[in-house]
């Protein structure tokens, strides 16, 4: 069911590493289609779209989901998923606050200032997936950190199969501020241009199928985008000390995600490596989205045996992971190599889930391997900084010479004289 290689040389890594991503020529037209009719007509493209793609006719009138029915929404919860919902909001607005940036200034001798003012975007677009799952757990991973930033409106979209009593209660506590049933393509383009029912936002965020990925992709520039989301991912490493019903449970948790889902176990243990497949079958066996993690597992799924845990870190850095569990003898040790990842899981006792729901940073990651050069969604990307620059006559008359120089060297002839108009 799962293939399994043995490196160095690490070459044979190249048939399963991340390729670019290219959207397929029907999504990109059609996403592109959507969205220069939502730029023309608004409202009524949305609600041509939405009765389109998803069957369901709604008025504009409609599409806002009032307060009152989040909060009935919460009261019908379990109490047991309410709570759990609660804390998930505290412990993710907990370990945001640590990420709050107050800029600085600083006052120089001769009296100029210099500083950076750091100011909350103001209105943000929360995509919340509901095609084939509704996510709670989504809403309070991208909307909290937009609320510790300071965003003064967050507002939710939805496709109409995803307004469930877990959604809106996590809207409720995450601090979202309203609601829509849209979604898809149509959803975003309302977002990013405005429309009669819909505010323009500043930065839209959040996950969803292939067309709102690309539609996100399209509008970004005009509007901000948190990042373009490809199929989730694990990468274990494990030694001697791991047991194979656990690793299996691991690589299963992302694999029942989605059929394109990439579940890597990365072992230095044969014994391990032999075990895992048959501890796959077991578990799959009383799974009842077997159908989706095994297709996710004979499609991406590995077995990479190594030597050594140098090479396992290899491995991983060459494969850069959204997720990265590490389960070894001495964890902390080996995540002192690890260079690329989203997010690092250390020891038996942290399997991903726990990031996943309630651990506290925000489970929004780079996929694809883009976390290469990406980080885990935050504070940071609800705000945006202003420098602020005030020169004093004295540091104006040092400074002049040199910013005349620079100018006349570039051929600006009016940045020199600007300069040069305010001389003593």
């Amino acid at each position: 069911m799962i293939r399994q290689i043995a490196v160095p040389p690490f070459e044979r890594l190249d048939p399963f590493l991340p390729k670019p991503s290219v959207t397929d020529a029907a999504t990109r037209d059609g996403v592109a289609a959507i969205l220069a009719d939502i730029a023309r007509r608004g409202d009524a493209a949305v609600r041509h779209w939405t009765k389109t793609l998803d069957g369901v006719d709604l008025a504009p009138t409609d599409w806002e989901l009032p307060k009152v029915e989040w909060e009935n929404a919460a009261e019908r919860l379990h109490p047991e998923l309410r709570e759990a919902l609660e804390t998930a909001v505290q412990r993710v607005t907990s370990y945001h606050r640590r990420q709050l940036d107050p800029g600085f200034t600083v006052l120089e001798e001769d009296g100029s200032i210099l500083g950076m003012r750091v100011l909350p975007l103001e209105r943000v677009g929360l995509y919340v997936p509901g095609g084939k799952a509704a996510y709670p757990s989504s809403v309070i991973m991208n909307a909290v950190p937009a609320v510790v930033a300071g965003v003064e409106e967050i507002i939710a979209v939805t496709p109409p199969a995803g307004v469930t009593d877990a959604v809106l209660a996590a809207c409720l506590f995450a601090g979202v501020t309203r609601m829509y049933r849209i979604g898809g393509a149509q959803a975003v383009g309302a977002l990013a241009f405005g429309t009669a029912t819909i505010q323009r936002v500043d930065k839209i965020v959040g996950p969803g199928n292939k067309w709102v990925a690309e539609a996100k992709r399209q509008v970004a520039g005009p509007v901000g985008i948190d990042m373009i989301a490809g199929p989730t991912e694990v990468v274990i490493i494990a030694d001697s000390t791991a047991r194979a019903d656990h690793i299996a449970a691991d690589l299963i948790a992302q694999a029942e995600h989605d059929e394109d889902a990439a579940s890597w176990l990365v072992t230095t243990d044969l014994e391990l490596a032999d075990k895992v497949p048959a501890a796959l079958e077991a578990l799959l066996a009383r799974n009842p989205r077997a159908a989706v993690a095994r297709a996710s597992l004979e499609r991406n799924g590995l077995i990479v045996w190594v030597p050594t845990v140098g090479d396992a870190v290899k491995v991983a850095n060459l494969r850069a992971p959204e997720h990265l569990e590490i389960v070894t003898r001495d964890p902390e040790a080996v995540a002192e190599g690890i260079k690329h990842a989203g997010a690092i899981f250390l020891g038996d006792t942290t399997p991903e889930p726990v990031g996943d729901y309630i651990a506290g940073p925000s489970h929004v990651l780079p996929t694809n391997s883009t976390a290469r050069h990406a980080s885990p969604l935050g504070v940071h990307d609800f705000v945006r900084r202003s420098s602020i620059i005030q020169y004093t006559r004295d540091r104006l008359n040092d400074d002049a010479a040199r910013i005349i120089t620079l100018a006349e060297a570039e051929g600006l002839f009016g940045h020199a004289e600007a300069v040069r108009l305010r001389l003593d």
